[in-house]
């Protein structure tokens, strides 16, 4: 519902019948809500209420006012969706508007829109994955090796534009193998970028190592060539090189790569890219997972392609893939018995959950496309409304927009993001925030962190204002239309007028 559409519901108590019986023709809402000149609630009419007074004997030319009943069903702006679903189950009704402290009227929730659920990123499938899974039970490869495993690491491989590739559990768990790989042990100093989920940081403390946290930059968010600079210089003043730096791309779309890798390069710290998020994306036509010594995906369930639960390691090197196969599979020596001479993992994928990835690998594209159209579409849904500003695509970048991400640049940004979220968390719509860094993180207190410049932290900025908005590519233009349709209401709200 739009905020037109809204404000077309509120309707003064001396609204005669035969005037509130046209409005709710026109609305098609069911309700209307009788306000006072402060837009303060004094009664919702229903068409059951109107065919009541008309059969009781009112004239249509009563007014609202004048009709009995009793107080509207209410509630404030702290209820939860689960709030209102339990009031509506309560009293059998479809509707209930929602009031501020004051008592005005600032929102109103139905039942119709109760029954779906708009997720944040939720797994959209195609046609082949069954046939692929079906293929797997037939032949008996169940275990975590067979020829659906070994053909998807070729396929995303050519796909990325890489030499080798090792399949995983877990994005996590190729993460883990990648830093091993390079090297990292206890006491070794690791870059990381902090703005990012916390599997890209806690591999490195599993390992012994210490994260040291670099900002984000402002515009495309990922890890600011300016606070790596700063970074490596520092250290490398304290006689310290970094082991490593885990680099993230952030929501879909690459690092700045072509400003980061040659500060790295000259400090002769290899670069593992945490590419999870960007499958798909490209920067000056080089695919996303191209740019590391090692990189990493993940086929997480609200990933762009799913696996379920699932990862890859990809690289040039084909003695490091070679090396990151033998770990995932508890480090087993090729002898007729089992011999071990150094300890390994149990993080190999499974072949049916890898012929789930072929089938997915190959709808890759369109699936980006869709994602791509989603953000547009915000973009110019909202594009009137003040202080809001989308995550930039660089030039050269072209991403996959996995969430379609904003901040709110204005006062007290974190209490209107929250209120923002609550909104529409009220409506049944997923949203959520932006990535708390990792150097805010209580895990994590007391650990290094450079930021963009000084005085100026990106990262803290990007998560007190922003918010990642639904952008599953199964998302149908009704959806949409009315998440957008709740975005402009909820930001008209929470930017401080409801009118």
């Amino acid at each position: 519902m739009s905020p037109q559409r809204f404000e077309s519901l509120l309707v003064a108590p001396d609204t005669s019948l035969l005037q509130a019986m046209s409005r709710l023709d026109a609305t098609a809402q069911g309700v209307l809500l009788v306000v006072d000149a402060s837009r303060r609630l004094l009664r919702t009419i229903t068409d059951g209420d109107l065919r009541r007074a008309t059969l009781a004997g009112a004239s249509p030319r009563a007014a609202l006012g004048s009709l009995p009943g009793g107080p509207a069903q209410t509630v404030g702006l702290g209820a939860s969706m689960h709030d209102v679903l339990q009031l509506m189950d309560a009293r059998r009704i479809d509707h209930v508007p929602v009031l501020d402290d004051d008592g005005r009227v600032v929102d109103l929730v139905t039942r119709r829109e109760l029954s779906r659920r708009t997720y944040l990123s939720a797994p959209h499938l195609g046609d082949d994955e069954a046939s692929l899974v079906r293929e797997a039970f037939e032949s008996n490869w169940i275990a975590p090796l067979g020829p659906h495993v070994d053909a998807f690491e070729r396929e995303l491989a050519d796909y990325v534009g890489v030499g080798h590739a090792a399949a995983t559990s877990s994005g996590t768990a190729a993460l883990h193998l990648g830093l091993r790989l390079l090297g990292v042990g206890p006491g070794d100093a690791v870059l990381c970028s902090s703005l990012t989920f916390v599997a890209s940081a806690n591999p490195i403390r599993q390992l012994g190592a210490v994260p040291v946290f670099v900002d984000s930059e402002p515009e495309g968010w990922s890890m600011s060539p300016e606070a790596l600079r700063t970074a490596l210089s520092q250290l490398g003043a304290e006689g310290l090189r970094p082991k490593a730096a885990v680099v993230v791309n952030l929501y879909g779309q690459s690092a700045r790569m072509d400003e980061l890798i040659p500060l790295l390069d000259e400090a002769g710290v290899p670069m593992l890219e945490d590419a999870a998020e960007s499958l798909g994306a490209t920067l000056g036509g080089r695919a996303s997972g191209s740019f590391g010594r090692l990189a990493l995906f993940s086929f997480n369930g609200n990933k762009i392609i799913t696996t379920s639960g699932g990862g890859m390691l990809v690289g040039e090197d084909p003695g490091l893939i070679a090396h990151a196969r033998k770990l995932s599979t508890q480090a087993r020596e090729p002898a007729r018995h089992y011999e071990h001479v150094e300890d390994g993992y149990n993080y190999r994928l499974s072949n049916v959950l890898a012929g789930i990835g072929r089938g997915q690998l190959r709808v890759l594209d369109q699936r980006v496309r869709r994602r791509r159209e989603i953000f547009a579409f915000y973009a110019r849904e909202l594009a009137a409304v003040q202080g809001l500003r989308w995550m930039v695509e660089p030039q050269g970048h072209v991403g996959t927009r996995w969430l379609s991400a904003f901040t709110l640049d204005l006062p007290e940004a974190s209490r209107r993001r929250d209120a923002l979220l609550d909104f529409l968390e009220r409506h049944n719509v997923e949203a959520r925030p932006v990535w708390k860094p990792m150097h805010l993180q209580p895990l994590y207190a007391g650990s290094r962190y450079f930021p963009h410049a000084p005085g100026e932290d990106v990262s803290r900025a990007l998560f007190e204002g922003g918010v990642c908005l639904p952008s599953g590519s199964n998302m149908d233009d009704t959806q949409l239309a009315h998440v957008c349709e709740l975005l402009l209401r909820g930001l008209q709200l929470v930017a401080g007028g409801s009118r």
